[in-house]
This record gives structure tokens, sequence and C-alpha cells, in this order.
């Protein structure tokens, strides 16, 4: 899919070391109905194909929307990428990375690159109200590895006021 042809792309990117297997990591985090264990806005996914999934996000101010987003390319242990389809004049997208840690077969580095529409200056509008995607994605991907690893979330940085404080937020490390 084309990207959005007037806005500029602001890229993002964080990573982090889990200590689980490529093949756990990568099976947990594609099963989107687990994202909202760590995403930090992400209140609800429901699957509405094979690739596709309706997201509801809570914004700033407790508003609530709903994103249509879609898996563009997948490859088993290695790589998601998937996009808002939503509005695709302000369509958003993530590439998510998965490999080996050093050569250790027991541990996960997990890459995110998250492209957001409006550049420079949409990112200044969204620091005026709280929201620093660039501090999101290393939170939610710190949060990954809690929950992962230890099977809770304690970090609750950049996330939902109160989000993380409920044990349906757990998952047991197997």
């Amino acid at each position: 899919m084309a990207a959005a042809p007037t806005s500029e792309k602001y890229q993002i990117e964080a990573s982090i070391t889990i200590l689980r297997p490529v093949d756990d990591v990568f099976r947990f985090y594609r099963d989107f109905r687990n994202l909202p264990r760590f995403l930090g806005d992400v209140m609800a996914v429901e699957l509405i194909g094979i690739r596709t999934s309706r997201w509801t996000i809570e914004g700033p101010f407790g508003i609530r929307t709903h994103w249509t987003v879609e898996v563009t390319e997948e490859r088993p242990d290695e790589l998601i990428r998937y996009e808002t389809v939503t509005l695709p004049e302000i369509r958003t997208s993530w590439d998510v990375h998965f490999a080996p840690a050093s050569d250790d077969a027991a541990t996960t580095e997990v890459r995110e690159v998250m492209k957001a529409p409006f550049g420079k200056i949409g990112q200044a509008a969204l620091a005026l109200i709280g929201k620093r995607p660039s501090s999101e994605v290393s939170a939610n991907l710190r949060r990954l590895k809690e929950l992962l690893e230890t099977g809770r979330v304690m970090d609750t940085t950049y996330s939902v006021p109160g989000k993380f404080h409920h044990a349906d937020h757990e998952v047991a490390a197997s």
C-alpha cells in the first residue's frame, strides 16, 4: 500500500531484549488480542479478519477512537509490519522485528520502527497534550518485556491512567 501522499513521515525506533525465545515472543505479539495487555493506550483489539483488526484507542482527555489495522507483511519469527487503514491521510505504520539476541536462542531482540504522519510539527503538537510517541514506543516495549518475563506489567509510564492496575494484564510465564 502506498504511503499518504501529502504527509511527511516521522520515524521512531526503539528496541529491547526479552529473556524468551523468538518463537514465543513473536507468537505472543502476533496475536493482536494480547496487545492491550502491554500497549499503553490500546484498550481492546477485535479481530475482523486474518490480517485485519479493529483497535479501540484511548487518547488524551479520555477520548476513545477506533482504528482499523491491517498486517501488510509477516515473516514468522522475524517481522510483523502493520498499518492503520481507517484514514489514509493520517496513516501510521509499524515494523516490529524479532531476532535472537547475541546468538542466544533463549533471548529475543525486539526492534520497533513506527512511522507517523505530520513530521516534527505533528510530534510537537502531540507533545503539547502530553503524548510523546518516542517515549510511548519505548514504554510499550518495556511493558512487553515485563509481561513476558515476569507475567506482570509494572511500568505504567505513557499509559492510560489506571490501566495496568488490574490482574487481567498478567500472563503465565511459560
